[in-house]
């Protein structure tokens, strides 16, 4: 975008060669691209030359400065028009009207708040270093899921949580995999990426698939002789310390990735970054980068609160079941603007990269959001528990096993990710 910007505000002159005579017309186009350029520039820039939010006097520096970096963010992300939607689900849940309409609205303003949550804590994490930053993504890498999933829970709609926990790994690792697949499949025959960091993520995915499983299992083995409310209590108790071990896991991983095997992540990072492009995160400093996160967080909130607040009123009207809301429609919400994000990089042949947005996303979802929310909700007084349905954990165990299966070599074409795709569609035609 500020490559652009440039090229866009040093027109280039035609050049005069002996071809053309030595003609009037080629002088009389470059006097028109001089004087075109000329005005571009006394738009931006005062009379020294220097751009409105670069001038010396404050009263014209901060106010110039504050419209281009306001401008900078909206322009990062091509999904940030849907941001008129945004006062639009805010008015509109605000009176009380038609709850599919506030749905509709809020549904589709979250999809630009969520990238601009996303531009704004890259752009803090570049300024904190590598560790810090870290933690940042990984605090506010999913965030989107994780309001809306605290909103859900306040209210008691555990299914809903449940749900969109589950559908955020699903989407991750079927849908956005399996466009990057197919996308950079379609341009490259075969794309290789760094098999022992995908893994990694696919062996702790395997971890949090178990923590979904023994519970379920468990629950079916209790049998009929214990009350429902005893089987509840017992999941309850264990699903509070298997939350706590996932989070303990999660933090190891982060160590395991910033510290002790940095150089494997490191390696990955230097061949996304082999292009020669320009780095990204220069545009806000740390104030400002802070002061929108803060801002975007509250503005999701307010949307998720009537986004929730709406979901009875869609079930009965629309008549779609809580796990299609759920599992299909709020991850892809939050993931919208990150789903792009993947499919650019893998047409770009960064593999490597794409496979950290999609399985990392997930890995954080299962390892840190969901754990988070059991220990949330014991703490709020709230039956959160890692027992799903008997359907979405068969799901989810198949999804990460298929996805092990595909990423194991460090190869991936097409045909894996028409795969991962018609997987996706499937579990959503039987959620309906």
């Amino acid at each position: 975008m500020r490559s652009n910007f440039r090229r866009h505000a040093s027109a280039p002159k035609v050049q005069s060669t002996a071809e053309n005579g030595g003609s009037g017309l080629v002088d009389s186009l470059n006097h028109h691209v001089d004087e075109h350029t000329a005005l571009l520039h006394r738009t931006f820039q005062n009379s020294n030359g220097e751009p409105f939010y670069k001038d010396e006097r404050p009263w014209v520096r901060w106010p110039s400065r504050f419209g281009y970096l306001t401008w900078q963010t909206l322009t990062s992300n091509p999904v940030n028009f849907l941001l008129v939607f945004v006062p639009l689900g805010i008015a509109f849940g605000a009176v009380h009207y038609k709850p599919t309409v506030v749905f509709i609205l809020n549904f589709l303003a979250i999809i630009p708040l969520a990238s601009l949550l996303s531009f704004a804590t890259e752009e803090l994490s570049v300024k904190l270093g590598q560790t810090l930053g870290g933690l940042m993504n990984a605090t506010f890498g999913n965030a989107v899921e994780l309001i809306v999933s605290i909103v859900a829970l306040k209210n008691g709609e555990i299914r809903i949580v449940q749900a969109s926990m589950l559908g955020s790994v699903l989407s991750n690792i079927l849908l956005v995999l399996g466009c990057c697949f197919l996308a950079g499949g379609i341009k490259h025959t075969q794309q290789k990426f760094n098999e022992t960091v995908a893994s990694t993520m696919s062996s702790l995915m395997a971890v949090s698939t178990a923590s979904l499983i023994i519970p379920a299992t468990l629950y079916a083995a209790m049998g009929t002789s214990n009350s429902k409310d005893t089987k509840d209590d017992n999941i309850l108790v264990l699903s509070h310390g298997t939350a706590i071990i996932l989070l303990i896991l999660y933090g190891l991983y982060l160590f395991f990735q910033l510290k002790t095997h940095a150089h494997l992540f490191d390696e990955e990072a230097g061949n996304n970054d082999s292009e020669g492009e320009e780095h990204e995160g220069q545009i806000l400093g740390p104030w400002a980068a802070g002061v929108a996160l803060l801002i975007v967080t509250v503005m999701v909130a307010v949307c998720a609160e009537y986004l929730v607040d709406s979901i009875d009123s869609i079930v009965e009207t629309a008549h779609v079941s809580r796990t299609f809301i759920g599992l299909i429609l709020l991850p892809i919400v939050g993931n919208a603007a990150e789903h792009v994000t993947a499919v650019v990089v893998a047409m770009k042949d960064k593999m490597d990269l794409a496979i950290g947005v999609a399985i990392g996303s997930s890995m954080q979802i299962a390892l840190l959001v969901t754990p988070f929310l059991v220990i949330l909700g014991w703490i709020i007084d709230q039956p959160m528990t890692l027992h799903f349905e008997i359907f979405e954990t068969v799901v989810f165990f198949l999804a990460v096993l298929v996805t092990n299966y595909l990423i194991s070599d460090g190869l991936s074409n097409y045909l894996e990710g028409a795969m991962l795709l018609g997987m996706y569609i499937i579990i959503g035609e039987f959620s309906v």
